[in-house]
């Protein structure tokens, strides 16, 4: 990351950091999006939450100083790792021939699945994913063998040389889920949830309907493209041990990983973690090989080792989002009203389970999305695939569940007549009895009907659909679309034991306080959300605060900073360490000055104790003299929740967070080229920890989902099974001119029904949701290019929609049409 530090530095002109003049200079910048509460204000009553505030590294990141993994000084003698990669997607490994390898440059060591001390496996659920290869090519990029050199380079050129030392006997690969379902190959055993209300479930409810609707949808998948790529630096430690700095998101499970990999206990595993460059879920699960390699190379030859992937490679040897394919048949009234409902959802898993399951079981809970779906029946089927595994990102099967449902109502709007916000409003959840969902929890804090109310009246959206049509009618050739979707989303880690969380507070002498937990920090602001929990339970000023390292000897048995669950966890174990020293430091004020301790009170650097007024760290120096401890550590774990795999049944999300949004388009019918014009988002977040930090998300998170649905297409050759858009020249991420020229967003007003830190709402996952809105926006363009309402005017876009998938849905209508 060294190379962007000087460009970003000069083009940003900030005053310095940490300055009021920079405070200053931040809310200038935020004031026109979101409604601040300026740190002056907040301090009048002592309040550390509920501000915007900058990010805690954000002086360090626009300076080049904030140091990752690639960034941190090598220490002597360390050698560098490079993987070599199988060439063919399926077959057996018969032979390889390192001798060339070996006899390179700089190299040092060649290592093999037979060289691996202890495990061979970095399986995160079950143990079917080998570190190195063990005889079986599963996919193209699969790493056959790990070079170890006295240089980057060098070891890059030795593993190169796996085309020509490997013997493989190659078979034909299966590379799509439709594939996979039609030979009944699967990672993991298919799931099935169903819910029915009336005689005979959903199929009679189907049969029954006044209409029906059957057709499928294709989704791709989509690369995390985090900016810093996968990396490992694994450091041997006297006695077998290792100290590892590993970009994740799960140091835990890279500890528990390397250890089984090592043969050695838990205990003798290292791992740290200060910042990532970026994660989105491809740092979840998917850092281990990388862990696992450096540790046994560094172990083996007691040398540090690193081990940093290049674009290419990070492309070919890791997984992402799981593409899904759906095949659905719906029963619904006149006013579009479902009335039962049949889904099959098959992913591309790849070839092992990874985190196919738990993504599939969210798939399957938030199929439902916003609506009542009284009699419905889902298949989930986990497609086995010759290709990367599949793993987490930013929303982990939930939006890959809900595009669904939007689908489908849009198509039964479509075919009815109707305007899709209408159809989309009537299926709402309700409050009495229409309010469970599919997997028996009541939603009980349903904001959607008042926050889309909201969301129409301050888009003008009646107006601009009036308009839409309007411009459309006189214009041949650029159609305008425009669409509103809702959301509702769960928050909590569908398995149980994975909600909890642990902390480590110290105060020390001087009245500094450094916070250790178990989350990590990969740009989305926890650490900073953290910092301010810690003060405003003890009253002290934000610049009191540190958070350091991730790290194992701290924190142990943390569950990985995803589900939307970072500062819900980390948040309230770090508050119930600052609340126990709290407690301790309000007893010795009352010791020292009279009065009750229930009654003393911690605000804006001082402490209130029987009407005296005493500064914070003169108090913890007397604390200390009166031997006081003065650090704690806090753990939290999420009440309430309950989940049967089998039956699919219980409560498996502590609260749901809600959301909307507005997109207008306008699509060249010639090319199939879009742009975006305008979108508005109400957002729900309770009562935001930070409001600056969480519109950033919302921001962040929308254009990442509309990249997946218009223009980052994964594209596997038919025979290779080589991955053929595996760099910057063939994956389209979006940049910033694909960013709308006008873009309001906003967070929806309320608090979190359940007790959440500071009653505030997850922001992580859930805006992902909310460019549905732009990819049937476009559908919606395209759909006017045929008479209105029908099935005829119901485009067969698939996501996402590139130029080429828009012009064939357009093609595909005109033919209709004619």
């Amino acid at each position: 990351m060294n190379n962007l530090r000087e460009p970003i530095a000069s083009l940003v002109a900030t005053p310095a950091a940490g300055s009021a003049e920079a405070f200053a200079h931040y809310l200038k910048n935020t004031a026109s999006r979101i409604d601040v509460k300026t740190e002056a204000h907040a301090l009048q009553g002592g309040a550390r939450v509920g501000i915007s505030r900058p990010h805690e590294s954000a002086h360090l990141h626009v300076a080049g100083e904030a140091a990752y993994i690639d960034d941190l000084p090598e220490l002597e003698g360390t050698l560098h790792c490079a993987l070599g990669l199988s060439p063919v997607a399926n077959g057996r490994l018969t032979a390889l021939a390192l001798e060339s390898v070996r006899a390179m440059p700089e190299v040092v060591d060649v290592i093999t699945a037979a060289d691996i001390p202890g495990a061979n496996d970095c399986g995160s659920i079950i143990h079917d994913d080998p570190i190195l290869c063990d005889g079986e090519i599963r996919y193209v990029g699969q790493p056959l063998f790990a070079v170890i050199a006295r240089s980057r380079d060098a070891a890059r050129r030795a593993a190169a040389l796996a085309k020509s030392v490997a013997t493989i006997t190659e078979a034909p690969p299966v590379l799509t889920p439709q594939q996979a379902h039609a030979l009944g190959q699967y990672v993991m055993p298919s799931m099935h949830l169903e819910r029915s209300t009336s005689e005979g479930g959903a199929r009679a409810a189907i049969a029954r309907a006044p209409h029906r609707l059957k057709s499928t949808l294709d989704v791709g998948g989509q690369e995390q493209f985090y900016l810093e790529g996968q990396i490992s630096y694994a450091i041997p430690k006297e006695d077998g041990a290792v100290h590892i700095h590993c970009s994740t998101q799960h140091p835990s499970e890279m500890q528990h990983l390397v250890a089984h990999a090592l043969g050695v206990a838990s205990h003798a595993v290292h791992v740290e973690c200060r910042r990532m460059g970026g994660g989105f879920g491809g740092k979840e699960s998917q850092s281990a090989l990388f862990a696992c390699v450096a540790a046994v190379a560094a172990t083996r030859l007691r040398r540090p080792v690193k081990l940093r992937l290049d674009r290419d490679d990070d492309f070919m040897i890791t997984g992402r989002r799981h593409c899904f394919w759906y095949e659905y048949e719906v029963g619904y009234d006149d006013e579009g009203r479902i009335l039962g409902a049949e889904i099959t959802m098959v992913s591309r898993a790849g070839h092992s389970a990874d985190l196919s399951a738990p993504v599939m079981t969210r798939a399957l809970c938030h199929f439902d999305n916003a609506y009542w779906l009284p009699d419905v029946s889902m298949h989930g089927h986990m497609g086995k695939t010759n290709t990367q595994s599949n793993t987490a990102f930013r929303g982990f099967g939930g939006p890959q569940g809900a595009i669904a449902i939007e689908n489908i109502m849009e198509t039964i709007a479509r075919n009815l007549g109707r305007d899709a916000l209408d159809v989309r409003r009537v299926n709402f959840y309700g409050t009495d009895g229409n309010n469970v969902t599919p997997y028996e929890q009541t939603v009980v804090d349903n904001v959607i009907h008042d926050l889309v109310a909201e969301l129409e009246a301050s888009s003008d959206y009646r107006a601009r659909r009036e308009a839409v049509n309007a411009f459309n009618a006189q214009s041949p050739v650029l159609k305008r679309g425009l669409s509103l979707t809702p959301l509702k989303f769960g928050i909590s880690f569908n398995v149980a034991h994975f909600n909890q969380a642990g902390a480590l507070v110290h105060i020390y002498t001087d009245g500094s306080i450094l916070v250790n937990h178990g989350g990590t920090e990969m740009g989305q602001g926890l650490n900073t959300k953290v910092a301010q929990v810690v003060a405003h339970e003890l009253g002290v000023a934000f610049e009191r605060v540190r958070v350091t390292a991730t790290d194992t000897t701290k924190v142990a048995n943390t569950s990985a900073t995803a589900a939307s669950t970072g500062a819900d966890l980390n948040g309230k174990a770090a508050q119930d360490a600052a609340r126990q020293l709290r407690e301790r430091l309000a007893a010795c004020a009352a010791e020292m000055h009279g009065g009750d301790a229930g009654d003393v009170r911690f605000a804006n650097d001082q402490v209130h104790v029987n009407g005296k007024a005493v500064d914070f760290p003169e108090l913890v120096r007397n604390a200390y003299l009166r031997r006081v401890q003065l650090w704690s550590d806090g753990f939290y774990a999420t009440p309430g929740l309950h989940w049967d795999g089998k039956t699919m049944k219980g409560r498996p999300f502590f609260y749901f967070a809600y959301g909307a949004a507005v997109s207008e388009v306008v699509v060249d019918t010639l090319t199939g080229e879009f742009k975006l014009l305008r979108a508005d988002v109400l957002h729900d977040v309770g009562k935001s920890l930070n409001p600056a930090v969480d519109v950033g998300q919302v921001e962040g998170a929308f254009i990442q989902g509309m990249g997946w649905l218009t223009t980052e297409e994964l594209v596997w050759h038919p025979q290779s099974g080589k991955l053929t858009t595996h760099a910057p020249s063939t994956y389209k991420i979006p940049t910033a001119n694909d960013c709308p020229p006008v873009f309001n967003v906003r967070l929806f007003e309320g608090q979190n029904h359940e007790d959440s830190i500071h009653r505030s709402k997850a922001v992580g996952e859930p805006p992902l949701l909310l460019p549905f809105s732009v990819f049937f926006a476009i559908r919606d363009a395209v759909a006017s290019v045929a008479p209105a309402g029908g099935e005829c005017s119901n485009p067969p876009l698939r996501a996402p929609a590139t130029p080429e998938a828009i012009l064939r849905a357009v093609q595909a209508l005109q033919a209709q049409a004619a």
